[in-house]
């Protein structure tokens, strides 16, 4: 996807570009520091996503937003959550406010992703890809779909489990957060603190469920789902 990122603050810029070079999916075709700098790119080239700040002199971001007559995906970036209303009421995809997190902007920028795929009439980027991105150690690490067996909630982190390594990632992310990057077809959670492979699944049992020799517990309220996906009936 091509982007552009727009904010008038330089070090705020300067991040921005930093944290949409980690995301292979996106390329930073302009960066501006005004709203009128940014008119002139959109004049010129094709942009299918911005990265906006609200607070710039001369013209807002809010005010820039409502005169472009066809607006490309947007993501609002902002020390302010005041605009966050006024800014969904221009539809915009995502409202982040500084400082942002990598897992944070990443989320924003996958939800772009996928409104950008249906727009164009492609798969979605989970249905799409094999694999995803997550932050470990300060740096982006490609995880293939097909190479997790199970993850585990730890609080403010997860670990996930791989076949091609006994050590298991542990990255900062809650399991709903996870839960989202994962394709539900190949995926499902059993239990508060664990999602698991259904293609890994050797057998269930009524409050456990089997991935070869590692036994999961199945919490209540995700025990209908499991059983769906076994093709029996609770």
């Amino acid at each position: 996807m091509k982007c552009i990122a727009i904010d008038d603050e330089p070090l705020a810029l300067d991040l921005l570009e930093d944290n949409i070079s980690m995301v292979p999916y996106l390329q930073l075709t302009g960066k501006c520091t005004n709203a009128f700098e940014a008119m002139e790119i959109l004049r010129h080239q094709q942009v299918d996503l911005i990265f906006l700040d609200i607070q710039m002199p001369g013209l807002t971001g809010l005010q820039f937003l409502e005169s472009l007559p066809n607006k490309p995906i947007v993501i609002l970036i902002t020390a302010y959550e005041k605009y966050a209303l006024e800014g969904f009421n221009l539809a915009v995809t995502d409202y982040l406010v500084k400082p942002v997190s990598l897992e944070r902007f990443i989320k924003a920028c996958n939800k772009a992703q996928e409104l950008h795929q249906l727009k164009t009439g492609s798969k979605t980027a989970k249905e799409q890809a094999d694999f995803f991105f997550i932050n470990v150690d300060y740096s982006l690490l490609k995880v293939v779909f097909s190479d997790i067996v199970w993850i585990e909630g730890l609080k403010d982190y997860v670990k996930i489990h791989l076949k091609s390594t006994h050590k298991p990632i542990i990255t900062r992310m809650s399991v709903k957060g996870m839960e989202e990057q994962l394709p539900p077809a190949k995926f499902i959670r059993i239990h508060k603190s664990y999602i698991i492979s259904v293609a890994e699944i050797s057998s269930i049992r009524k409050n456990s469920v089997f991935l070869h020799e590692q036994e999961l517990p199945v919490g209540d309220t995700y025990r209908e789902g499991l059983y769906a996906i076994a093709g029996k009936n609770m």
